[in-house]
């Protein structure tokens, strides 16, 4: 499911499955996301075995622009019941040199349509209040609030919330 198009700073992006190839730029990318303190409660990124095992088969994404990994996009399932077979949480990261060029959004909306034909419907993100660029990111592509988790974990010693939003298939689970 290639897709390319123009950016000012990068010149052409394509979307397209993320490999075991690719883990070393993923890593690279989610660890800048870590330490911004706002993308995640995880403080480390994980080996490829760990983090492989913890996301579903597909969709799995990267943004590639002139040969290099700018963003990824995965998902992993929330519950291991049948019941939940459906219904899956989001994970976008932007390379911070990337940032602002909508690669996420980008990578979110390719995300959302594999999702459909993988016959997921329902995704989910949750996402800290003060992430303001995620969570327009993900109003773009669709998702809405469903509410604020209140001090849901705790990070460096503070109580975090988060929002959760959600996005319900148009075309999958409708019978």
């Amino acid at each position: 499911m290639p897709e390319a198009a123009q950016s000012s700073k990068v010149k052409m992006i394509s979307v397209d499955t993320l490999t075991e190839h690719d883990w070393p730029s993923v890593r690279r990318i989610y660890e800048e996301g870590i330490a911004t303190g706002d993308a995640t409660f995880e403080t480390s990124a994980p080996n490829w075995p760990e983090w492989d095992a913890a996301h579903l088969r597909s969709p799995r994404l990267v943004a590639r622009g002139e040969d290099q990994v700018l963003g990824w996009a995965a998902l992993s399932p929330v519950s291991r019941r049948q019941v939940y077979a459906g219904v899956a949480e989001v994970s976008v990261y932007v390379a911070a040199e990337a940032r602002g060029q909508k690669i996420g959004q980008r990578l979110l909306r390719a995300l959302v349509e594999a999702s459909e034909q993988s016959g997921i419907w329902t995704l989910q993100a949750g996402i800290f209040p003060e992430n303001i660029a995620s969570l327009a990111m993900h109003k773009a592509c669709g998702f809405t609030s469903v509410g604020k988790r209140k001090r849901i974990g705790r990070m460096d010693g503070r109580w975090r919330d988060t929002i959760l939003m959600e996005r319900r298939s148009d075309i999958v689970g409708l019978e």
